[in-house]
Parts: structure tokens; sequence; C-alpha cells
């Protein structure tokens, strides 16, 4: 494995393996919507929700965006700013798995086209705003809000974090997963790669390189 590969591999494939797998306990032949789904942590979503078998919706920003997506195994693609996202969902046959990393009104909006049963991932808040669950809605609808830290497994479950680790490493090694690091830059240009995560130009992971002889 590349050093830039490895970089990126164990927080953002672990998390979404976990979450997927584990928590979800996503099934082949189900429906999985990504939000945030050319980001670091998102585009591995829906490379593992593929490889699980899924019908994977991905949710980006751009066709530059969706076309790495699709590349990573998207089959539909939502833009971003799409203005009813409610409905966009059940028109595509609702969705079973939702894997939030973005949060804000988008996260409701995916929940009233979550099918009864289904199972909605918390995974973070690009948007900064902390979506608000109306528990009415879980209760009459049978629908699971369902959190994940993936640090946090290393404090109370440890066994978990190495079988899902060693699952991630395995599918590598048969050419299964494909790390989309879309920059990998010299230490001292660490702003650099910050502005590009704010200006939303980044994809997949960025990686800072401490030592330029260890790029390959």
């Amino acid at each position: 494995m590349p050093f830039a590969h490895a970089a990126a591999f164990q927080i953002a494939y672990g998390t979404s393996h976990l979450a997927l797998a584990v928590k979800a306990a996503l099934q082949k032949g189900e429906t999985l919507f990504v939000t945030g789904a050319a980001g670091g942590v998102g585009l591995t979503a829906v490379e593992i929700g593929r490889l699980m078998g899924a019908r994977v919706i991905a949710q980006v920003r751009g066709p530059q965006k969706a076309a790495i997506a699709r590349a990573a195994g998207a089959d539909v693609v939502i833009e971003a700013d799409h203005q009813d996202l409610k409905t966009a969902l059940r028109d595509l046959g609702g969705v079973d798995v939702v894997y939030d990393t973005v949060g804000g009104p988008g996260f409701d909006a995916a929940l009233r086209a979550t099918h009864p049963g289904g199972r909605m991932l918390a995974i973070g808040f690009a948007s900064g705003e902390v979506p608000k669950v109306a528990l009415n809605q879980l209760l009459v609808r049978n629908v699971s809000v369902i959190g994940l830290w993936w640090g946090g497994y290393l404090s109370f479950a440890p066994e978990v974090l190495t079988g899902s680790l060693a699952t991630l490493l395995d599918w590598y090694a048969q050419g299964r997963l494909h790390p989309h690091v879309s920059a990998a830059l010299p230490f001292d240009r660490l702003p650099d790669g910050l502005q590009m995560i704010r200006d939303r130009r980044a994809t997949g992971k960025l990686v800072l390189v401490a030592d330029p002889s260890q790029q390959q």
C-alpha cells in the first residue's frame, strides 16, 4: 500500500465499514443514500455500499464530483442544492439507509423519504448545523437514528475495529477498494490544503507528506 493510500485509509474506510456493516447492517439489494458523497468519508461509503450489494444514491455538488461518485459506484447522483430532496428520493423509490455527513435540513428531508424500518446514520455535520430529530417520525415509521464515532470504539470495543480493518485490508489486497487521494501536499502547504477544503475543491482525501521520499 503506498504511503498516500495508507494515510487516507484507516479512519475514512473504517468509519464507513463500521457504520454500514455493523451499525446499520446494510443488506444486499437495499438502497443507500450518502450525503457529501465526494468527500473523504462519504466517498468511501459509496464504494463500500456498492461492494456490499446496495443500490447507492450519492448527493454531491457539481459535475466533477458527480463523476467521481459514479466512478466509486454510485448508481444515481443528486445535486447538493436540490430544492426538494424528499420528493427526489421518494421518486427514486425511497431509501433504506442514510449515511449523513452533512447534517442540516437535508437530514429531515432524507428521514421523511426513508422506508419504515430504515436506519439513519449520523456521521458528521459538515454544514455546521446539527439537525433536530422529530421523535414522532421515528416512532410511527419505525426508523432508527444511529450515531457513530469511529475512534470511540478504541475505548470500549477495540476488537470491533481490528476485525473491521482486517476485512478492509483484505478487500484492498484483492483490488476491491481504491482510495481517492485528490492531492498529496508537502507539509509546509498545510494552509493550502485547508483552503482547498474550505473552498470545496477537495475530493476524497488530502494527504500531507512530511518526507517527500515517502510519497510512493
